[in-house]
């Protein structure tokens, strides 16, 4: 059962979401902690600015923390869970383990499983919006049988909405979002790569601000911010495709965007960090590299 109080939190993995976090409840007085033995430099950088304390290994951090708030790319989501399960078998740690991941929720109940049968405790959360870097722009909906006890975060800079005792609510809502979101950005990123393959790409630019313009500047503002995170949505489109075939809808939607988000990551523009300090390219050169590494790849 979750102590009176709050005192320390665990990061699955302090990257650039998971960074964010971490700095907000540190911010409000929580002690943050993560395991970086196996991690980048750059996430210990991250990590490092964000007050986020290293403990070493899993079990400390299991051993150490209240709560864990796994927040990876969803292809570790599941290998992460199994490795904080065994963690909690081996200390006998009285944990509550949040996934955070863009993960299905068939994909969410599994993990469930392997917390539960541990002895730790399970919430489902998703988060919704950019790395909570100001008030208002970043929301965690949660579910689960464990859910008042992640609700008490919210007293620490999380803005957290629930969404009943039943893991999976929170992951459905992201996978539907996120179709959404990520899916409009991967259609235009393949539509606009091929009209800049056909030639007519100042044709239909002066098109779509004359009849879309929202979705005009919507694109100018989406293509420079998702190549440094192309490599992390794929496995997010294929958790979607998933959700929508479980549900008995065609997954092909969302597995084409995964197809999209992996070509762009196989360029050099997946290269760029989050965090890169110089100018980011701009909607048409992002086009226009992606069309060059399509010629150069045919012939």
């Amino acid at each position: 059962m979750m102590t009176t109080t709050i005192k320390t939190v665990g990061i699955l993995s302090p990257g650039d979401m998971g960074q964010a976090v971490g700095q907000v409840l540190h911010t409000h007085g929580l002690r943050v902690i993560a395991s970086l033995a196996a991690r980048s430099e750059r996430t210990k950088t991250l990590a490092a600015q964000a007050g986020i304390v290293d403990v070493g290994d899993l079990p400390a951090l299991v051993r150490e923390a209240d709560i864990i708030l796994s927040i990876l790319v969803p292809s570790e989501a599941l290998s992460a869970a199994q490795f904080v399960a065994q963690a909690i078998s081996e200390t006998g740690a009285d944990l509550l383990y949040v996934d955070c991941n863009a993960i299905a929720p068939q994909t969410v109940r599994q993990i469930e499983t392997i917390i539960t049968a541990s002895g730790g405790r399970f919430v489902d959360a998703s988060i919704i919006g950019p790395p909570p870097r100001k008030p208002g722009a970043t929301r965690f909906y949660a579910s689960g049988p464990s859910l008042a006890d992640f609700m008490r975060l919210g007293a620490f800079g999380l803005e957290i909405k629930p969404l009943g005792d039943e893991s999976g609510q929170a992951s459905a809502i992201k996978m539907c979002y996120a179709a959404l979101t990520k899916g409009m950005t991967a259609l235009a990123t393949e539509l606009l790569t091929a009209a800049q393959m056909l030639g007519v790409a100042s044709a239909l630019d002066q098109e779509l601000q004359a009849s879309q313009p929202f979705l005009h500047e919507q694109f100018k503002r989406q293509l420079p911010g998702m190549t440094p995170k192309a490599h992390r949505w794929v496995g997010e489109m294929e958790e979607i495709a998933q959700t929508f075939a479980y549900v008995g809808l065609t997954p092909q939607i969302l597995a084409g965007a995964a197809d999209i988000y992996r070509f762009v990551s196989q360029t050099e523009l997946a290269q760029r960090t989050p965090e890169d300090p110089t100018p980011a390219p701009t909607a048409a050169q992002v086009v226009e590299i992606l069309a060059k590494h399509l010629t150069q790849s045919v012939t």
